[in-house]
């Protein structure tokens, strides 16, 4: 496994694996993701801002995940200050047929690479509080949860947020 900043001919076949696990999401009672978010067009523009990653294992795309700067405003109603710089994880995704294999985890250390990059100590992610995989492994890697928030732009739903200092 290699894990590289993604190009613009990832992008078909990351679609391709967030159509595999979207439906799988949605059977597990998480309906953080769906036929409209993500698409092509947010990881387009991850790709311009080069912070989308993505896990080759052997030429094909195993995972994906965007790591950024950008925190939601409703962050601070977890407490967190929206002025301290921290690298973020949106948009994390394993190929169904590479879960098990320590993807996840594997792009999650690469946040806290980027971070040590740039000289940032924080790292935070959220999570729908229906993944319950996220929540066994956010945890196991360091990340202390901080609280349960709603986000305006996915309605309805409750989410999840981990914390790591490093």
């Amino acid at each position: 496994m290699h894990i590289r900043l993604a190009t613009l001919t990832d992008i078909p076949p990351i679609m391709q694996l967030i159509t595999e696990v979207v439906p799988l999401m949605i059977a597990a009672g998480n309906f953080q993701w769906d036929d409209k978010y993500p698409n092509a067009e947010v990881f387009e523009k991850d790709i311009a801002l080069q912070q989308l990653w993505v896990a080759d294992i052997d030429g094909e795309i195993g995972g994906v995940s965007a790591i950024t700067t950008d925190q939601e405003a409703e962050y601070a109603h977890v407490g967190w200050d929206l002025n301290e710089t921290a690298i973020v994880t949106h948009r994390l995704a394993v190929s169904p047929k590479h879960q098990g294999k320590g993807i996840a985890a594997a792009l999650l250390i690469q946040a806290e690479e980027v971070a040590k990059t740039k000289g940032i100590k924080v790292l935070r992610v959220d999570t729908n509080t229906a993944n319950q995989a996220t929540q066994r492994l956010f945890p196991k890697l360091g990340y202390v949860f901080a609280g349960e928030i709603g986000l305006g732009f996915r309605e309805g739903l409750r989410f999840y947020c981990y914390e790591k200092r490093v």
